[in-house]
């Protein structure tokens, strides 16, 4: 590197790349089928639905759902899209907190007062100098490692290139920093699956729904919800499953729904409703495997070919180990469900051809790798796993499970190049990290470290709004230096920051995507509807002004501009070898073939037809029903098989008036995402906040009416929400939707209704470390005290007319990047360069060290599936993560 590169400021300058001033790219997307329709439409695509924007001199005025692409459009694509886009929530400037900027050169910034103080408005190059200067000083003196990305997820935006991906590439260019590892959405079920079944699972894509319709008698599903949950996508929702549940439904398949509480779903497919007490299902699968065994119903032959470890889990079930058999009964005093219901459901799973449908929620729990693999144990123990409509899906909520995968290679972003930094810090122990700098820590079989992270750099992520026990966060806070986001609007991440860069919305900027998780079948234009609100810039513009500052434009950029790099990813899609991309933008979609016998796949039914030439990648080869590599690790809370252990809090050890609290994916938003809008927020909030699902029974006990405020609490906080009393929730248990905005009145309460200020912190296990939201008592009363409306989607205070000095570009001491980096660049094998270019975009970056050839071997099936790879492809990236893994030679 050196800093005789090209500059942002001379390609400016010299004009644009040839192929960015391509006339057809400013062009409109396809016409309206309306013929007599206004013109002015132009196509875009977002996690929510694709559509066509209407537009009306230079302003968004409507949304056109398109019926050939998505049947079934949601309001949020409806309504919040056109709201969010000019809500009063939107960060028009570069913003820096007043402390901050008062004190950036000697230091004192007051970090204590994030969350509370005004803003400055300040200019771009003010902000792209304050946020380099600050990645600078951290990395020169406490290493880069103290850089922390709170990135992970990429949920922000629908796109390529997303805010995550692109923030990856710049600071990889200086060096690299402490990534994320895991995520919150399936941290216990990914690390434990790979192990049990040799896949991931969460990920992965789920038996063909012909299999299902056309085999199963009976469809248990574990806490799932697929049809809310699948309203939207990591990507482009087409909600292509929901016309076929219809069809499996109406072909006779009985659906049975073990959950604490009623759902859409439910509704929806006809299921039948058995209640159970939060963080019990571990029990309840244990008791059935004791009753099938009792009766002789288990599968053995099923079990000596295809999996190891039956025996050990058996003598468990049958209290020969621990003198605690595992009867119907016991699990009855633990989950709530009546003694003859436990047989009665075990002799019914065990009568039909039957398949399991588990969600991730089950997992965001306390020994949550127990609830999974206890599901798998039972499924084997009877054989119902990998044979036509029967067997274990952990993703049929997510994506459009069931959908027949294409295989079609998509569009790929931009390399997050080689992050030469090994540290880490599980999604869910972002407090415990701040905390605890220097300290060891477990993970995946691993010990690491915790960093002593100085400065945190945030990207289209609301991690404020999900890590768990929200004021132990904002304590946490305290330590860090500096806080960077880049956002859209004044979400809980950027009122708790120091430097805000105010990011244009994926309407205002171009992109490209894919639609159809597991189909693969689709690739979208993000065409560019209206200009950038206010100074807002493109995610790819804030970070190449960015890159510029710190001297690594041309690196950032491969001095092209971004449409440069869209062509590219769209030449890299299965859609390129029938369509040219200017035809493509043009139209703006473009379809891709899904094989027929994709219509008739069946999960793990490789192992079933073949258990010696398609072994799973497990330690043995096959289902793990006792894992010997997890018990030789010893932790203490993740035994060897699938047990029932006690969580630290539950309603089994409750105190009279604690309740359970549950927190669901929500109906109307995309975690936090949609709460600004004003519409959708008019349909669902209660008194302007969010709403908490309450039984009858523990309402009437506490004079809580429907519609009246309630203020839920715990030791670790306050939130006050709107009841909606309902028979289809168990006593004991409420729930209320998990990612609205916070907003803390005088007295530290949440008065918008922000569940993670009563969540724990509490991991699911030494091996997983991951999130526990599910995992929390609190008690509840009538809220008669609440300060006023909730001001969650107010502004905070903006100082506009500051005098502002020019900053001296000496004084940022910039030259000192090439004494960090010089010694840091060679070339990346092919490998390589694809594993950070196409597996690396979705969720947070895998360090590739940190996993054993085994664990990678486990974890690949679902990411070759999602980064859409070849078979050479995916040879070259399997090559370099095994030379590289954790016991590699």
């Amino acid at each position: 590197m050196t800093f005789a590169n090209p500059s942002r400021r001379a390609f400016l300058h010299g004009g644009a790349a040839a192929f960015g001033s391509a006339s057809f790219l400013g062009s409109t997307a396809l016409a309206a089928i309306d013929p007599n329709s206004f013109a002015a439409r132009t196509f875009h695509a977002s996690h929510f639905g694709p559509f066509e924007a209407v537009v009306r001199d230079g302003k968004l005025v409507g949304i056109n759902t398109m019926m050939e692409l998505d049947a079934r459009p949601t309001e949020m694509l409806a309504y919040g899209v056109k709201d969010r886009t000019y809500d009063k929530t939107r960060i028009n400037y570069p913003m820096v907190r007043k402390s901050y900027l008062e004190g950036w050169e000697t230091g004192d910034t007051k970090p204590e007062l994030r969350g509370k103080e005004e803003w400055v408005k300040v200019d771009w190059d003010t902000a792209w100098s304050l946020a380099a200067k600050a990645m600078l000083d951290t990395a020169t003196n406490h290493g880069n490692e103290a850089i922390f990305s709170s990135s992970y997820g990429g949920w922000s935006n629908a796109g390529v290139f997303r805010p995550n991906v692109l923030q990856g590439r710049l600071i990889n260019l200086m060096g690299g920093c402490t990534n994320t590892a895991g995520d919150w959405s399936a941290g216990a079920g990914q690390v434990i699956m790979p192990h049990i079944i040799g896949d991931m699972e969460v990920y992965s894509g789920q038996s063909a729904w012909e299999t299902i319709r056309d085999n199963t008698e009976l469809f248990v599903l574990v806490g799932c919800d697929p049809i809310k949950n699948n309203r939207i996508e990591y990507r482009v929702a087409d909600h292509g499953m929901y016309a076929h549940w219809e069809e499996i439904r109406d072909n006779g398949v009985k659906f049975l729904s073990i959950n604490p509480q009623k759902t859409a779903s439910d509704e929806y497919l006809n299921a039948e409703w058995k209640r159970i007490i939060p963080n019990t299902d571990t029990a309840l699968f244990l008791a059935m495997a004791y009753h099938v065994l009792e009766n002789g119903l288990e599968d053995r032959a099923y079990m000596d070919k295809y999996a190891v470890g039956a025996d050990k889990w058996i003598a468990y079930v049958k209290g020969e180990t621990d003198d605690t058999p595992k009867t119907p009964a016991w699990a009855s005093a633990i989950t709530g469900m009546d003694e003859q219901e436990i047989k009665d459901l075990a002799e019914l799973i065990a009568g039909k051809k039957t398949s399991f449908g588990a969600s991730w929620a089950i997992q965001r729990a306390q020994h949550g790798e127990m609830a999974y693999w206890s599901i798998v144990n039972f499924a084997a123990l009877l054989g119902k796993i990998g044979k036509p409509g029967e067997g274990v899906g952990f993703s049929w909520h997510y994506g459009n499970g069931g959908m027949p995968q294409g295989g079609n290679a998509t569009p790929v972003g931009m390399s997050q190049g080689r992050n030469f930094v090994k540290k880490i810090v599980p999604a869910s122990r972002i407090t415990e990290a701040l905390e605890n700098p220097g300290v060891d820590f477990f993970y995946n079989g691993q010990t690491n470290t915790y960093p002593d992270i100085k400065l945190i750099f945030n990207a289209g992520n609301n991690f404020m709004s999900h890590q768990q026990d929200t004021n132990r966060l904002i304590r946490a806070l305290g330590k860090v230096e500096t806080i960077i986001s880049v956002d859209v609007w004044w979400t809980a991440a950027t009122r708790w920051a120091d430097i805000v860069f105010p990011a244009a919305s994926t309407l205002e900027q171009d992109d490209i995507t894919s639609g159809g998780t597991y189909s693969n079948d689709r690739v979208y234009a993000m065409k560019k509807v209206i200009e950038p609100i206010g100074e807002s810039l493109p995610d790819y513009e804030i970070f190449e002004g960015l890159a510029d500052k710190l001297g690594l434009w041309a690196q950032f950029t491969d001095s092209e501009d971004k449409m440069y790099h869209i062509k590219l990813a769209y030449e890299a899609s299965g859609a390129a070898k029938d369509l040219p991309f200017e035809e493509f933008w043009e139209k703006g979609y473009a379809r891709m073939p899904v094989p027929t016998e994709a219509r008739g796949w069946v999960r793990h039914a490789a192992l079933i037809n073949d258990p010696e030439g398609s072994p799973l990648h497990t330690a043995s080869g096959k289902i793990e029903m006792f894992c010997e590599n997890i018990a030789n690790m010893e932790i203490e809370d993740c035994p060897g098989m699938p047990m029932w252990m006690e969580k630290h809090e539950y309603l089994g050890n409750a105190k009279e008036g604690q309740l359970h609290v549950v927190s669901p994916h929500p109906w109307f938003r995309l975690h936090s995402q949609m709460d600004q809008s004003e519409t959708l927020r008019g349909i669902y909030k209660i008194q302007g906040r969010e709403p908490v699902r309450i039984s009858a029974e523990d309402a009437a006990s506490r004079g809580i009416e429907d519609g009246d405020l309630v203020e839920l609490y715990n030791d670790r906080g306050t939130v006050i929400a709107g009841a909606v009393v309902s028979k289809d929730i168990m006593p004991g248990v409420v729930s209320i939707y998990e990612g609205c905005w916070p907003s803390l009145d005088s007295k530290g309460r949440c008065n918008s209704g922000l569940v993670n200020f009563l969540t724990s912190t509490q991991r699911a296990s030494g091996l997983s470390e991951a999130t526990t939201a599910n995992t929390s008592l609190i008690e509840m009363r009538k809220c008669e005290d609440a300060e006023g409306p909730n001001m969650a989607y107010e502004k905070p205070a903006i100082i506009e007319d500051m005098e502002l000095a020019a900053i001296d570009d000496e004084v940022l001491g910039l030259d000192r990047l090439e004494a960090l980096t010089k010694a840091l660049y060679a070339d990346m094998t092919p490998g390589e360069k694809m594993f950070f270019e196409r597996c690396t975009v979705c969720h947070a970056p895998r360090e590739v060290t940190h996993y054993t050839q085994q664990q990678w071997k486990g974890i690949v099936p679902s990411m070759f599936e999602r980064a859409g790879l070849d078979d050479s492809e995916r040879e070259l990236v399997m090559d370099y993560l095994l030379t590289n893994a954790a016991d590699a030679n």
